[in-house]
């Protein structure tokens, strides 16, 4: 199984399965959802999310997912992340685990 990654907050989360689909914000501002996989999902969020609590991971099932994923390299990085172009299905996700930062506020990877 080919599985992605997303991180954001667990409310959101909890709403997006209340109400699905899931909509993260750079879905509107950007035209699509970030997702890493399991060996890049340290860096964006290490970068972007250090020191905040309450978040989750999303383990996605890539196959489930309807709307395209496209792995590109948006920020020249040299990495290709997974973004998926349309709201995700919450079906897709097979698996939330508690994301919460080490002391330092940096991130590890759980198991997933």
């Amino acid at each position: 199984m080919d599985t992605i990654l997303h991180v954001t907050k667990r409310e959101v989360w909890e709403t997006a399965v209340t109400t699905p689909p899931y909509r993260a914000d750079s879905l509107d501002s950007e035209g699509f959802i970030h997702c890493s996989t399991a060996a890049q999902v340290l860096t964006p969020a290490n970068d972007f999310y250090h020191g905040q609590t309450g978040l989750v991971l999303l383990v996605i099932d890539a196959a489930k997912v309807k709307p395209t994923i496209v792995y590109e390299d948006c920020y020249e990085t040299g990495q290709k992340f997974p973004h998926i172009y349309g709201p995700l299905d919450v079906d897709a996700v097979i698996r939330v685990v508690d994301f919460p930062p080490n002391a330092d506020g940096s991130f590890s990877l759980p198991e997933l």
